[in-house]
């Protein structure tokens, strides 16, 4: 890597497209409006923007289509996240994570230093640490890591070939006329409409998830949810369809505007465990998270469904 691991943060890094731009500081200029022109001339004075070969770009250097070039990412201004993950396993090849609500598990648009796997690097001093899966920054629950780069690629294969067991819960509307537990499977693509959402359209089914009901209190019920399938926001769109969305979600079946995070009121939705078979030592793991979904009142995004509180 041309540039080391800072304060838990890897270097990014942009492949030089073809263009005008006479200088490579003028393309970074205009790629990254979001970054001030000073901004730039700073990180390049100071030896913080190289190419591939670990040569330090200056700030007349030619544009080169093709070159891999290497910057650090931050933010002026990044206020901490109040709420802390807890560790729950490390051994020689895996790191696995208990995450908060409202913490992203990798650096993404406002959030760099308030993420999971840069807390956890910082924390952990594991410069190569690397998410094998990921969940919605609103998710709370587990999220497993791998150390060594050599065996990312054999965890990760756990995914493709279907070995892992993931079990979410969720705290949503009881529908009495649910026949539960269900099967459901639907289409779903990428709302066009809506950046942030997925929507179901007709065609061949290509997200599957596992209800069934753990726990009735008043209106609201306690869900148990095992993805056959891992598509982006599938139990959030499946509940949302099946008529019990789930609580405090600001994105379905309703994307409401987007605003500052309310801490009171975290999506009801829990990532409780994960196993599979270790195919590095040969050991069946499993893990369950220390989290439980709060006692909290629900408003529902659904006509019909009143306020009332659920202590779970």
């Amino acid at each position: 890597m041309p540039l080391p691991t800072r304060a838990g943060v890897s270097p990014s890094s942009v492949v030089l497209p073809t263009g005008p731009w006479p200088t490579i500081r003028d393309f970074l200029v205009q790629r990254f409006p979001g970054i001030s022109a000073e901004t730039w001339a700073a990180r390049i004075q100071a030896g913080e923007v190289r190419d591939e070969q670990g040569v330090t770009v200056s700030a007349e250097r030619t544009f080169q289509p093709q070159l891999r070039i290497y910057y650090y990412r931050a933010l002026a201004a990044e206020p901490r996240i109040p709420f802390d993950e807890e560790v729950l396993f490390q051994d020689d090849y895996l790191v696995v994570a208990d995450k908060p609500h409202f913490l992203p598990v990798i650096p993404s648009g406002r959030y760099v230093q308030e993420t999971l796997l840069v807390r956890l690097k910082r924390k952990l001093g594991l410069d190569a640490l690397s998410p094998i899966h990921r969940i919605d920054r609103e998710t709370a629950g587990l999220v497993v890591f791998t150390i060594q780069p050599a065996t990312r690629g054999v965890y990760q294969n756990l995914f493709l070939e279907k070995l892992i067991e993931k079990k979410y819960e969720a705290i949503a509307p009881w529908r009495p006329e649910l026949n539960l537990p269900l099967t459901y499977r639907s289409r779903l693509e990428e709302n066009p409409e809506r950046f942030m959402q997925v929507r179901e359209v007709a065609g061949e089914a290509n997200a599957e998830t596992r209800i069934e009901l753990l726990e009735v209190r008043g209106a609201l019920a306690r869900y148990g949810l095992s993805p056959v399938t891992g598509r982006k926001h599938q139990l959030r769109a499946h509940c949302a369809a099946l008529g019990i969305p789930i609580c405090h979600d600001q994105i379905y079946p309703v994307h409401l505007p987007e605003n500052a995070d309310d801490y009171t009121k975290p999506l009801q939705l829990l990532a409780k465990s994960i196993a599979f078979p270790d195919p590095i030592t040969g050991e069946r793991r499993s893990f369950t998270s220390e989290r439980t979904l709060e006692r909290s009142f629900c408003a529902s995004n659904s006509p019909g469904w009143r306020r009332t509180g659920l202590g779970l």
